[in-house]
C-alpha cells in the first residue's frame, strides 16, 4: 500500500473511532436523560392523594360562628372564653362536599379543659345554627374519650377506646325508632364488642396531653376506624341500616363547658 493510501486509511480509521466515541457518548447521554425522565414521571405516583381542605390562612370553604372560630398561626382555632360560654355545642363545617368513603388526616392540640371532636357523615340540624348530628371521632383534653366513636345527638357511644364493635341491625321497629329508649349510660345498647384493640389506659398513653397529635380516620362502607398517632383506637362495623349514614357533612366542634381552646392543622382529605 502506498504512503498516501496508508495516510488516508489511518485518517478514516481515526475518524471512524472519533465518530464512534461521539455516538456512544450521545447515546449514553440520551439514555441518562431517558432515565431521569422516567424517574420524574414516576414521582407523582408516590403521592398519597390527600388534598388539603384548610388553607391555613382563612376560613374559606368553612362555615361557623366567628365568635368561636378563627385562623391563628396557620391553625384552625376553636376557643370558648369566659365571655362566650356556650349553651349548646357549635361546629365549623366544611362546605365543599359531603364525603362518603374517605380517609381524613389532621393534627390537633387541645387544652386540658377542652372537649371537641371531628364529625363526619353527619346531618345539619335545621333548628340550631352550625350544629351537626352524626358520627364523631371524640377528642378531649383529659384523654378520657379521645379515640372513641361517639354519635353526636343520635346513638351516643358506639365504641369506647380499645373496642372493635359490631352495631347490630335493628329488626324491632320500637327500638329502631326510639334512639333515647335504646341508650343507657350514654351508650348504644344494640352493639357487640367482637374484639379488643388493647386496654384503654395503654392506648391512652399513646396520646399526648396539650401537644400535637395526628388523627387518621378510615371510613369505608359500614366500617369506621379511628387512629390516633398511628394506633387504631376504635373500630366500628355499623350494620344498623336504619340509623347509620353512608355520607354526610364534615366538621369540627367546640363543646359546652368551661373555657377551652382546640387547634387543628394539616387537614387533608382523600376520597376512596
Amino acid at each position: 500500500m502506498c504512503k498516501n493510501s496508508c495516510e488516508i486509511f489511518k485518517f478514516l480509521t481515526n475518524g471512524f473511532l472519533v465518530l464512534s466515541l461521539v455516538f456512544c457518548f450521545q447515546s449514553c447521554k440520551e439514555k441518562k436523560q431517558e432515565a431521569v425522565t422516567e424517574v420524574s414521571n414516576e414521582m407523582p405516583q408516590k403521592g398519597d392523594d390527600f388534598v388539603s381542605i384548610f388553607d391555613g390562612k382563612t376560613l374559606t370553604g368553612w362555615k361557623g360562628d366567628v365568635n368561636y372560630w378563627r385562623v391563628e398561626n396557620g391553625n384552625l382555632v376553636g376557643e370558648v372564653t369566659p365571655e362566650t360560654l356556650l349553651k349548646r355545642n357549635t361546629f365549623i363545617i366544611w362546605q365543599e362536599g359531603q364525603p362518603g368513603d374517605f380517609e381524613l388526616k389532621l393534627e390537633f392540640k387541645i387544652t386540658e379543659s377542652g372537649n371537641s371532636g371531628i364529625n363526619y357523615r353527619s346531618d345539619l340540624i335545621d333548628s340550631i345554627p352550625n350544629a351537626l348530628k352524626g358520627y364523631q371521632a371524640d377528642i378531649d383534653g383529659k384523654i378520657r374519650y379521645t379515640g372513641q366513636n361517639y354519635e353526636e345527638k343520635k346513638r351516643a357511644t358506639l365504641a369506647y377506646r380499645g373496642e372493635k364493635v359490631k352495631i347490630q341491625t335493628q329488626d324491632n321497629p320500637d327500638v329502631a325508632g326510639s334512639l333515647r329508649g335504646n341508650v343507657k349510660k350514654n351508650c348504644w345498647q344494640s352493639r357487640e364488642v367482637i374484639d379488643s384493640l388493647g386496654e384503654s389506659d395503654s392506648l391512652k398513653a399513646k396520646i399526648k396531653s396539650e401537644d400535637w397529635n395526628e388523627v387518621h380516620l378510615v371510613i369505608k362502607g359500614n366500617r369506621l376506624q379511628h387512629y390516633v398517632n398511628g394506633v387504631l383506637m376504635s373500630d366500628v362495623i355499623d350494620e344498623d341500616t336504619i340509623n347509620r349514614k353512608l355520607k354526610g357533612h364534615l366538621g369540627v366542634q367546640v363543646h359546652v363547658g368551661p373555657p377551652m381552646k382546640v387547634e387543628y392543622r394539616n387537614i387533608r382529605l382523600k376520597h376512596l
